[in-house]
């Protein structure tokens, strides 16, 4: 067996006019995040986790934003997409463990929804995927709700009698 640990980082400036979408969950808010695509911060830094532990870069360097393709696309299919490469390396999910950075809104109540939209998407179990969320106790532009902040760790398996 062999195992790949992967980390992602993503941070996302909270904006008036735009949806706020975080693990693909649409929360109501009176701001949302801006990106080139919906500017998931939690599953932008998931898919750099699984991509890095995969040695295949980044989210991107995989969907760049001059893309036109991929403006205003959900991170949900980026997600599957990018996971799609590593399942063609022979890699599987063993693991994922993500910490959401918001002061507000509050995510808890929209953890359990997020978790079944990334184990769906990735074709995993639930206790597959361990979500947190904590605020910045108002320091720095987390703290001031000028944006998030997601940082994901992943580990990948791989069985090489196959």
């Amino acid at each position: 067996m062999t195992i790949r640990v992967g980390q992602g980082f993503d941070v996302h400036q909270l904006v008036e006019g735009r949806k706020l979408i975080v693990g693909g969950v649409e929360i109501p808010h009176e701001k949302g995040l801006f990106g080139h695509s919906d500017a998931d911060v939690l599953l932008h830094a998931m898919t750099d986790a699984i991509l890095g532990a995969a040695g295949l870069g980044d989210i991107g360097h995989l969907f760049p934003d001059t893309d036109p393709t991929t403006e205003g696309a959900s991170s949900l299919v980026l997600l599957k997409e990018a996971y799609a490469q590593v399942r063609k390396l022979g890699y599987a999910i063993g693991n994922l463990d993500c910490t959401i950075l918001a002061e507000q809104p509050k995510m808890k109540p929209h953890l359990e929804k997020m978790i079944e939209n990334i184990s769906n998407v990735c074709e995993i179990s639930p206790n597959q995927v361990n979500l947190k969320a904590t605020t910045m106790e108002q320091m720095g532009f987390v703290g001031r709700e000028e944006g998030m902040a997601a940082q994901a760790v992943v580990l990948l398996e791989k069985n090489e009698s196959n």
